[in-house]
């Protein structure tokens, strides 16, 4: 379970999070939808560990990310927004190396790196160096490297971005399982088709706070909107959005 309460981060005089608080269930798929610079990023980016909050907290499994980065790093499984790869690695070597960094032995490794890539297609890319790798090419390998390590909780920023219309099917199809699996799935996205197909709870940031949440359909019916599209835009445009 990811668990974040009243977060607020300011970088200088921009406050990218002023107050975001919310829950995501394990066995569940919660979104994270809001306009650049609503704060998404930087939420994602405290629940990693990359930054810490300047107030409130946020919590993988009951450990807080501030004060037990190393143990909630074992219980993650982070796809951020820059892919950060290493250009001479190969895709196969990409994932050999994060589950090294999470202890896993050889067989496991090598067993579990073949199914990754299996699962999204990657056959012909395995053992390839990722330098001239497409937008999507790279999203797939670190796809791979967050999830290497079978993390209950996943936190994935824009996972669809980039990739053709099999590979974002794939994706989906992955998500689904990991929830089937009863994992603890986080993830951004623009896409509002995506989203209201795949989420079974919604969190709208705007302005650094959460200003609704809910099932596509509440939401929708809250905004008086027949799509979710519509229901977004009136409550980002709302002021104070449709909180209950």
């Amino acid at each position: 379970m990811i668990e974040v309460k009243s977060l607020h981060k300011r970088f200088g005089s921009v406050v990218a999070v002023e107050d975001v608080s919310f829950r995501a269930e394990d066995g569940v798929i919660t979104g994270l939808l809001g306009p650049n610079g609503a704060g998404k990023t930087t939420t994602l980016r405290v629940l990693s560990t990359l930054i810490n909050p300047d107030r409130g907290s946020a919590s993988i499994d009951g450990l807080d990310v501030a004060t037990r980065p190393l143990e909630v790093r074992r219980a993650l499984g982070m796809l951020p927004d820059a892919r950060g790869l290493y250009p001479r690695l190969t895709a196969r070597e990409h994932i050999h190396y994060f589950g090294e960094l999470h202890g896993m032995d050889l067989p496991t490794l090598t067993t579990r790196a073949q199914e990754l890539l299996e699962m999204l297609e990657m056959g012909q890319l395995a053992d390839r160096r990722v330098d001239g790798f497409s937008n999507g090419e790279r999203t797939k390998v670190a796809l791979c490297r967050a999830l290497v390590h079978s993390p209950q909780n996943i936190v994935l920023d824009e996972p669809t971005n980039g990739l053709d219309v099999m590979s974002t099917r794939a994706v989906r199809e992955l998500l689904r399982m990991l929830r089937a699996q009863g994992r603890c799935v986080v993830f951004s996205s623009h896409v509002m088709q995506e989203v209201a197909a795949l989420c079974d709870r919604i969190v709208i940031v705007a302005r650094g706070r959460v200003v609704a949440e809910g099932t596509a359909d509440e939401l929708k019916e809250r905004a008086g909107k027949e799509s979710l599209e519509e229901a977004f835009v009136t409550i980002i445009g709302s002021g104070e959005g449709l909180l209950q």
